[in-house]
């Protein structure tokens, strides 16, 4: 049995077949059984697919890259759950294309922040985050209210959403998203996603 541990040790070869061969199984094991089980791919009732307004604030706080420094993702423990709300469910991701749970929390996790806060809060909050929270480290971020949305690209990235990704959205509901998003800015679209974080388990918080 020990010689046959040195053998794969020492051929490197072989040591790399065994451990991605390890890790697949291990990784199957865990993925495949949810696959099949609703409560994870599934909507919790209340989770809606998100308007051309918080679309279009999810892609922007992609861009600058928010979830370097924000989780949005709850943990099951009670000094989680106290601090910041009833812990992530699954259900509540299923159009989050890709996800933004994160693991690092320069700042604070942001699952439960929608209506925490007012839009006018938040509007000063990324114009400068210090106006607000003295001890702040994050950046600000002025270009957000200057800039106006493309309602052209959002559409056309919804569409794809619904061909490819199966989200659920009606040809009512693109063929309105231009007009809906005339004349909006960063600013508005972003703290519309924000305002929509959780808010669908908000009777559980």
């Amino acid at each position: 049995m020990a010689m046959n541990h040195e053998i794969i040790e020492k051929n490197v070869g072989l040591l790399a077949v065994g451990i991605v061969l390890v890790i697949s199984i291990a990784g199957l094991v865990q993925i495949v059984p949810l696959m099949f089980k609703d409560e994870t791919t599934q909507p919790i009732e209340g989770v809606e697919p998100y308007g051309p307004l918080e679309f279009a604030g999810r892609d922007i706080y992609v861009r600058e890259g928010c979830y370097n420094c924000h989780s949005q993702m709850i943990r099951p423990f009670r000094a989680e759950t106290e601090r910041y709300g009833h812990y992530s469910l699954a259900g509540e991701f299923v159009y989050d294309r890709p996800f933004q749970w994160g693991s690092k929390r320069t700042g604070p996790d942001l699952a439960r922040v929608g209506g925490l806060y007012t839009d006018e809060w938040h509007e000063i909050h990324f114009l400068n985050p210090r106006d607000v929270v003295p001890e702040s480290n994050m950046p600000a971020y002025p270009w957000f209210a200057e800039n106006e949305l493309d309602p052209e690209r959002v559409e056309h990235r919804m569409r794809m959403q619904q061909r490819w990704l199966n989200v659920p959205y009606s040809d009512e509901e693109l063929e309105a998203v231009q007009e809906e998003l005339e004349g909006k800015t960063e600013m508005d679209a972003i703290i519309a996603y924000l305002q929509s974080l959780g808010t669908a388990v908000e009777e559980r918080r």
